[in-house]
């Protein structure tokens, strides 16, 4: 029977191609579609994944990574103070606009940190270094960013209101596609960065004698200093005094601390806070982006369209296969043959079916993963459950398909051989 079912399957090669591309292209996309959920949600936890942290201590007020509210740069000290406490450092995640080339403007994620510390360093430097941020006005950014902001590498500037920031490193795959771009620095340029806005003003006058306006623009910072879109300031950034502000603490608890008891202490210290360890602010962030946002729904709709069309063209494949080989099937039954041997044909092409159409389906989807995130820095992340899993919903998909095909067969009369 394993060659009844082979030969009712390629005895039609290009109807048997379109049902394969068919498959594909419904196993691409309930493939693609989850990858691209899965590396969206995993990609709104960038940040988390670039910490040594065991936890993190945010304002109460927080609704997931990059949506809180400040807490005093002070805090850091008296979390250092707290028992069971080793190691505590600041983090900031300020918003920003960068003024690239030609002045294009993109709005940025500015994540400050202290170069010298040990529970944030971002991940995959592909050139430069972490240190190179010591120096005043710097910055590290992606190499997927880089169009984005308008630059084309190491030693290129841009700029913050009136304050220029060269940047000093690169690293690839820091991209959140939740996110702005995010740009990586120290502290102290954070806090002059988000601090550093600018105003622009035209303002036009008439010379003697002419007929035509001239006009040029004024710039004026937030303190209401006049100065020119090219000026930096000359000296460094100040250090952060105990009234500025950061978005979290980072805290590296001491060697056999319980986390839960050490983030009790932690809140009792520092009022208005609220302690998570890594993996309950990553789920905290997730949920907000899975259950709070319309992505969930837009990809499972992609993938339950995908669904749908490889059912109808692997169930008209299948009908089309029936009722083309009534005679073959009516002989069988006619020779003595069961039902159940004449249903086993069926569901055996509609396994060769979905094998066949799975397999260069998934590893077109690992492809395009792979040269998505080379390129783009978007994460389509295809682990091994998810490939599992679609295998199981391209079997039951072709299997059900088949269901439909056997009912033809159910009512079928052996008598048709004998018929003209």
């Amino acid at each position: 029977m394993v060659s009844l079912a082979r030969k009712n399957l390629l005895e039609d090669i290009p109807r048997f191609l379109v049902a394969q591309a068919g498959i594909m292209f419904a196993v691409s996309l309930v493939t693609i579609q989850t990858g691209i959920f899965n590396g969206f949600t995993r990609s709104t936890t960038k940040i988390i994944d670039n910490s040594d942290a065991d936890i993190w201590v945010a304002s109460k007020s927080l609704v997931h990574l990059e949506l809180t509210l400040p807490i005093p740069y002070s805090d850091v000290t008296r979390a250092q103070g707290v028992p069971g406490v080793q190691r505590a450092e600041a983090l900031s995640v300020k918003g920003g606009v960068w003024r690239g080339k030609g002045d294009q403007i993109t709005l940025v994620r500015i994540i400050g940190f202290d170069p010298n510390g040990q529970l944030f360093i971002p991940q995959n430097i592909v050139q430069g270094s972490v240190s190179a941020l010591k120096a005043p006005y710097s910055v590290i950014v992606d190499t997927t960013n880089l169009n984005s902001l308008n630059v084309k590498g190491v030693g290129d500037t841009g700029k913050f209101g009136s304050i220029s920031a060269r940047i000093v490193g690169l690293t690839h795959g820091n991209r959140s596609i939740a996110s702005n771009p995010f740009i990586f620095t120290s502290l102290e340029n954070a806090n002059a960065y988000s601090s550093a806005g600018q105003t622009a003003s035209v303002i036009c006058k008439l010379p003697t004698g002419s007929q035509q306006f001239e006009c040029t623009n004024s710039y004026a910072s937030v303190d209401g200093i006049t100065s020119s879109p090219t000026n930096q300031p000359a000296a460094a950034p100040k250090p952060l005094s105990a009234t500025d502000q950061i978005s979290f603490i980072l805290i590296r608890a001491q060697p056999g601390q319980n986390l839960q008891v050490l983030k009790q202490r932690l809140e009792a210290a520092l009022p208005d806070t609220q302690a998570f360890t890594r993996k309950e602010l990553a789920e905290k962030t997730e949920t907000f982006w899975q259950q709070r946002t319309g992505i969930g729904f837009v990809l499972g709709l992609g993938a339950a369209v995908g669904i749908i069309v490889g059912v109808i063209i692997v169930g008209q494949i299948l009908y089309s296969s029936v009722s083309d080989h009534l005679k073959e099937f009516g002989t069988l039954k006619a020779m003595g043959a069961s039902d159940l041997v004449i249903y086993g044909v069926i569901v055996e092409q509609a396994l060769w079916m979905a094998v066949l159409g799975y397999v260069p389906g998934i590893f077109l989807c690992l492809g395009l993963g792979a040269w998505t995130s080379a390129t783009q820095g978007i994460l389509v992340l295809i682990t091994p459950v998810t490939a599992i899993a679609v295998l199981g919903v391209t079997v039951s998909m072709c299997v059900g398909s088949a269901v439909f095909a056997i009912q033809k067969v159910t009512r079928l009369d052996p008598a048709i051989v004998f018929k003209a």
